[in-house]
């Protein structure tokens, strides 16, 4: 249960293979709050926007809900990436070095802050080899 006064921070990814890098960049992100929310793209936003997937969403979001320092995870809206957001209303937003976001379709209310680099050479896509 989250406390009222609490920051709540909203990260998002596919997490197709967890590994250092996002292990890396979901500490960090929890660093600027107390609450972190990690939202896991919806298989269909996952086939339209990458080549790949490797596991269903469910077991993605499994995954990730046993890293302990991550408080709620859950599986993004398959139509509008925009409904999660409105649904968990964050205070912060992290982006990691390679995410981008319509800044217009986001209350302004919310703090989006987006991170320079990534830890070591880690990559999804580097580890598959493509």
């Amino acid at each position: 249960m989250r406390n009222i006064t609490m920051k709540k921070v909203l990260v998002g990814g596919v997490f197709n293979i967890l590994h250092p890098g996002h292990v890396w960049f979901l500490k960090k992100a929890k660093s600027y709050g107390e609450f972190l929310v990690v939202v896991v793209a919806h298989d269909n936003t996952v086939r339209k926007n990458k080549e790949y997937l490797l596991f269903p969403a469910k077991e993605r979001k499994r995954l990730l809900e046993h890293l302990d320092f991550v408080d709620k995870v859950v599986i993004g809206n398959k139509d509008d990436m925009f409904e999660t957001v409105k649904k968990e209303c964050p205070d912060i937003i992290v982006l990691g070095y390679d995410q981008k976001i319509d800044k217009e379709m986001i209350d302004k209310k919310i703090r989006i802050i987006k991170l320079k680099r990534k830890y070591r050479d880690y990559s999804t896509k580097k580890l598959l080899g493509k």
